[in-house]
């Protein structure tokens, strides 16, 4: 398990912060949401806990409790917002499941027929200018 400290020095810690800038769609005194820059899919958000967890067995009570209700919310939106045919919610535990960014987070993927997406992380494959539109569209419907 990481320490505290560790989870400070994450780029998720940072952008909860201000440290770093995102493309925000929802927040609360318990969550940040974020439009993922490396999406499956644009539209693909990342749910933040502002309670700093490794993963899932680090993670407090409160703050579990809150995920599914917003996931939930998150997916509704995007699939207004994108006009998609489902939503993946994906949630990796360690780094065997594909956790790459080892501060707790939750996915949240459009999908369409045929996309033949692979859940993976590379190189950004939109502009500035579609993640704000699609940050804009996607806030607004949450």
């Amino acid at each position: 398990m990481s320490t505290r400290s560790d989870l400070h020095e994450t780029v998720f810690y940072k952008i909860i912060q201000g440290e770093m800038p995102c493309h925000k769609i929802y927040e609360d005194d318990l969550f940040l949401v974020i439009l993922d820059i490396f999406p499956a899919n644009l539209g693909h958000c990342l749910i933040l806990p502002k309670t700093p967890a490794q993963d899932i067995f680090d993670l407090d009570d409160k703050t579990a409790a809150g995920l599914v209700p917003l996931a939930k919310r998150i997916a509704a939106a995007v699939k207004a917002a994108t006009g998609c045919d489902g939503v993946n919610i994906i949630q990796n535990n360690g780094a065997a499941s594909g956790q790459v960014i080892f501060y707790y987070h939750m996915h949240v993927v459009p999908r369409y027929h045929n996309d033949k997406v692979e859940i993976s992380h590379g190189s950004p494959k939109h502009s500035h200018d579609e993640f704000v539109e699609m940050a804009a569209k996607v806030a607004r419907e949450s």
